[in-house]
C-alpha cells in the first residue's frame, strides 16, 4: 500500500514527537551530570523550551527517572504547568 500525502505526515509527525522527547529525557540527563561534576549546566529555559514544543513526557521521565530538578521552583511549576497550556492553546486555536 502506497504511503499517502497524510500518512507520510503522521509518520514524520510521530518521528518528530519521538525524537523531541528522546532529546529531552537526553537533555535532562547531561545537566544531572554536569549538575554532580559541577560543570556548566543546559540553561533551564532550554529545558522548558524542550519540553513546551513536545517533549513534557520525556522531560517528566528524565526528571523522575534521575530525581533531577524535582524540588526546584519555579521549575517544578512550570514543568508541570506545561500540559495545561497545551490545553489552553488548543482551545484558543479550534
Amino acid at each position: 500500500m502506497p504511503l499517502t500525502p497524510t500518512m507520510s505526515g503522521l509518520i514524520l509527525g510521530c518521528g518528530a514527537i519521538v525524537f523531541v522527547n528522546g532529546l529531552a529525557f537526553l537533555m535532562f540527563r547531561i545537566d544531572k551530570d554536569r549538575a554532580i561534576q559541577g560543570e556548566w549546566r543546559v540553561s533551564e529555559s532550554t529545558l522548558l523550551i524542550l519540553a513546551f514544543i513536545g517533549g513534557w513526557f520525556g522531560a517528566k521521565a528524565a526528571q523522575r527517572r534521575f530525581r533531577h530538578k524535582t524540588r526546584k521552583e519555579p521549575f517544578r511549576t512550570f514543568l508541570n504547568l506545561i500540559p495545561a497550556l497545551w490545553l489552553l492553546l488548543a482551545m484558543v486555536v479550534a
